[in-house]
């Protein structure tokens, strides 16, 4: 199964977006939900989340500062989100490994977009992977935490 990376970020010199997904907003989602159907069960779910977040973009030892860290979660989480041109880019790491994977999904889904892309695209899908029934309460709260940061940021770039 192809994994989609959550690479569409920062060059590291410039700061400029690398890339722009070639796929639409809802292709990615589909994909996601086509791979997360295809897995057997949710320890094979939670391995693949985990390959995701192995495959984050990497994330600037001086970016981890307070202001960058994202309350709501259980574990350790730095996000940062940065607008080139009319795109938006996130960059985040966590120290749990599952944590991780939903940021790569996250930014699988959301970087490199427009802020009416993000804006209009309803984060439901994380209900149809099914992601909130089988996490625990601290790790969907810091779920909804990721999702509402990268809505926001993209709020605050259309005013």
């Amino acid at each position: 199964m192809t994994l989609l990376k959550p690479d569409v970020g920062l060059a590291e010199e410039t700061g400029t977006p690398v890339a722009v997904s070639a796929r639409s907003i809802e292709a990615t989602i589909a994909t996601f939900v086509k791979a997360f159907a295809m897995l057997d069960d949710w320890n094979d779910r939670y391995r693949y989340l985990i390959d995701l977040g192995r495959r984050l973009p990497h994330f600037p030892e001086e970016w981890r500062t307070k202001s960058n860290q994202l309350r709501g979660c259980q574990s350790q989480v730095w996000i940062v989100g940065i607008r080139s041109a009319d795109r938006l880019c996130f960059r985040a790491v966590s120290d749990a490994a599952i944590v991780s994977g939903l940021i790569g999904l996250l930014l699988a889904v959301y970087n490199g977009r427009q802020a009416e892309e993000i804006l209009t695209t309803s984060p439901e899908f994380l209900n149809a992977l099914g992601l909130y029934e089988h996490l625990s309460p601290s790790r969907g709260n810091g779920l909804y935490a990721l999702v509402q940061f990268i809505r926001r940021f993209a709020r605050a770039e259309t005013a």
